[in-house]
C-alpha cells in the first residue's frame, strides 16, 4: 500500500491537472519530432519484478545496475543491446527507497534516506553477502527527509544531498544540508540552505552541483553549486552550524527581497546557477547526469541532462564560472517518456538511460506508465538546435549544431529577448517578477556560421533572459528543434 510517507516529497509542488501537455507539447517541438533524432527504447521490465526505478549506475562489466523505490538492487543484462534483450538478476535487497547508486573498488554504494551502505558480494556467487554502513551521521525521522548522492569524486567522496523535515523545516541533524562521505566513513559538513533536493553530480570541470525543487525561498527548480561553506538559500538549516567545526553560520536572508540585494547581505550566498522557468522548463526536476561520451550522444559533449518527474521529459544545462560565481542556462531536450523520471544515467557507448515510476497520489504525472526504464541513443543524425549560450560583457554568444543562415542570423529582428526574476521568500515558489525586454542591438555571425554574437541594450543582473529564437534559420532554411532557451545572469563579465 503506497502511504502518505512514500509520496515524493521532492516534487513538493500544489500541482493542477495536467491539462498543459499540449501546450507543452508544441513550445516543444513535439515528442514526434524529437524522435527523428533521439529514438525512445524500451527496456521491457518482467511482470514478476518490482520494479520501481531510482538510483542508476552501469557496471565495469557493462551491465545496468537499478536501485529501486522498494530497497532491491538489480544487475540488468543486454540492457543496452539493440534491441533490448534484458535479463534481470536481483544482487541485493532489504534497503530503503535508493535513489543514488555508485560503483567502486569491488563495491556498490547505495543512498537511502538514512545512510549510504557499501554493498559486497565476498563469496562471488553474485548476490550480496555484507552490507557495511559507511555513513549515517544525520538524522531521519520521516518520510520526506530524502537523501541522494553523487558518484565518487576523484577522491573518493560522495557527496550527499540531505532534503528538509517536509519543505519548511529541519527538524533532524544536518537536514538541509549538503555533506562528504570519505571512503573511510567520515562525513564532513559542505554546505547549508537547501530544500528538497533531487539529484547531485559534477560539472566538466568537477565542481558539484545540486538541483533544487520550487519551494519555499526557491522561485523555481534550479541547479546550484555546492560550494564549500556556502549558503544556498534556505534558512531553516541554519540549526546545525553548532555542530561543525570551521562553519560560521550566515546572517539570515530577509523574506520578500530579491537574490541580487541579499547576497549584498548574506556574504555566503550562493545564487542558483541556473534557474527553470517553472512549467516551461520543468516542475519537479529530479537526477542528472554529465554527458561525458565525447560526442557518442550528438553535439552536447559536457552538459548536463536533467530528467523531470512530474513532466516526463528530460532537459539540458550549460555551466560557466563568471567573476568567481557559476551561472548558466537550461534549453529543452526530449519529452515523451513514459513515467516519471527518478534519474538518468549514460553508457559509455553514448546511450542514456532514463527510470522511473509514479505514485499514484496527490502528484500528477505526465506519463502514464506506473514505472519504466527506457532509453534515449541518438541515431547520428545532427539536429538543429541551440548548443549553448555563453555571456558576454554587453550580450551573448550563442553557439549553434549547425551553421545559420547568415542573412537570417544577422537579422537582430529575429531573436527576441525578455527577462524576469523571482522573489527571494519564505513562501511557497514565485511569480516571474521584476519584467524587462532588452532590445538586440546588433547580431553577428560567425564566418562559419556556428555561432552568432548578440549585443544587447541592457543585460539584467539577477534576471532570467528568455529567448526566443523562432525566426533563426539554418543554412539550409530549417528552423530550430527547439526555439527556446534560458540564461540566468549572476554575473556580468568586466571584458
Amino acid at each position: 500500500m503506497v502511504t502518505r510517507r512514500h509520496c515524493l516529497a521532492l516534487t513538493a509542488l500544489a500541482l493542477a491537472p495536467l491539462a498543459f501537455a499540449e501546450d507543452l507539447g508544441a513550445m516543444w517541438g513535439t515528442a514526434a519530432e524529437e524522435a527523428k533524432y533521439y529514438p525512445i527504447v524500451d527496456i521491457p521490465i518482467p511482470s514478476t519484478i518490482p520494479m520501481r526505478p531510482g538510483g542508476l549506475e552501469v557496471l565495469p562489466d557493462g551491465r545496468l545496475a537499478v536501485g529501486t523505490r522498494r530497497g532491491d538492487i538489480d544487475f540488468i543484462d543486454g540492457a543496452f543491446a539493440s534491441p533490448p534483450k534484458p535479463t534481470y538478476h536481483l544482487f541485493a535487497t532489504g534497503q530503503d527507497e535508493i535513489f543514488s547508486l555508485a560503483w567502486r573498488d569491488g563495491a556498490m554504494l547505495a543512498t537511502s534516506f538514512g545512510e549510504v551502505t557499501r554493498i559486497r558480494d565476498l563469496n562471488g556467487d553474485g548476490v550480496a553477502d555484507r552490507y557495511e554502513t559507511l555513513s549515517n551521521n544525520w538524522g531521519y525521522a520521516e518520510g520526506h527527509e530524502f537523501a541522494f548522492a553523487s558518484k565518487p569524486d576523484p577522491e573518493g567522496n560522495v557527496w550527499v544531498a540531505l532534503g528538509l523535515s517536509g519543505s519548511y523545516n529541519s527538524n533532524n541533524l544536518f537536514r538541509g544540508w549538503a555533506v562528504k562521505v570519505t571512503p573511510t566513513g567520515q562525513m564532513i559538513p559542505v554546505c547549508s540552505g537547501l530544500r528538497s533536493p533531487g539529484g547531485i553530480a559534477a560539472n566538466a570541470q568537477g565542481e558539484m552541483f545540486v538541483i533544487e525543487s520550487q519551494g519555499p525561498w526557491n522561485g523555481s527548480c534550479s541547479l546550484k553549486h555546492l560550494k564549500p561553506g556556502g549558503f544556498l538559500g534556505h534558512p531553516a538549516s541554519y540549526n546545525w552550524y553548532a555542530f561543525t567545526k570551521d562553519l560560521k553560520e550566515p546572517v539570515k536572508p530577509n523574506s520578500n527581497s530579491r537574490m541580487t540585494v541579499e547576497r549584498g547581505r548574506v556574504a555566503e550566498l550562493v545564487p542558483p546557477a541556473v534557474r527553470f522557468p517553472y512549467i516551461k522548463m520543468g516542475r519537479s526536476i529530479s537526477g542528472f547526469r554529465l554527458d561525458q561520451t565525447g560526442g557518442k550522444f550528438g553535439p552536447f559533449s559536457g552538459q548536463f541532462f536533467l530528467g523531470d518527474y512530474t513532466l516526463s521529459l528530460i532537459l539540458r544545462a550549460t555551466t560557466e564560472q563568471v567573476n568567481g560565481v557559476w551561472q548558466g542556462a537550461c534549453y529543452p531536450f526530449r519529452e515523451g517518456l513514459a513515467t516519471g523520471l527518478m534519474n538518468v544515467e549514460f553508457s559509455p557507448e553514448g546511450k542514456l538511460i532514463a527510470g522511473g515510476f509514479t505514485t499514484n497520489t496527490q502528484w500528477p504525472v505526465r506519463g502514464t506508465a506506473p514505472f519504466a526504464l527506457q532509453r534515449i541513443d541518438w541515431n547520428g543524425v545532427m539536429p538543429f538546435e541551440v548548443k549553448e549560450i555563453n555571456i558576454r560583457p554587453d550580450g551573448f554568444l550563442l553557439t549553434f549544431t549547425l551553421p545559420v543562415d547568415p542573412k537570417v542570423a544577422a537579422d537582430p529582428a529575429n531573436y527576441a529577448v525578455t527577462t524576469y526574476t523571482h522573489v527571494y521568500h519564505g513562501g511557497y515558489g514565485s511569480p516571474e517578477v521584476d519584467q524587462t525586454a532588452p532590445r538586440v542591438l546588433k547580431a553577428v555571425p560567425s564566418a562559419d556560421g556556428l555561432s552568432v554574437r548578440l549585443t544587447l541594450e541592457k543585460i539584467e543582473l539577477g534576471h532570467i533572459h528568455d529567448f526566443d529564437f523562432a525566426g533563426v534559420r539554418s543554412s539550409a532554411g530549417k528552423p530550430l528543434l527547439h526555439t527556446k532557451a534560458y540564461y540566468t545572469v549572476n554575473e556580468i563579465p568586466l571584458r
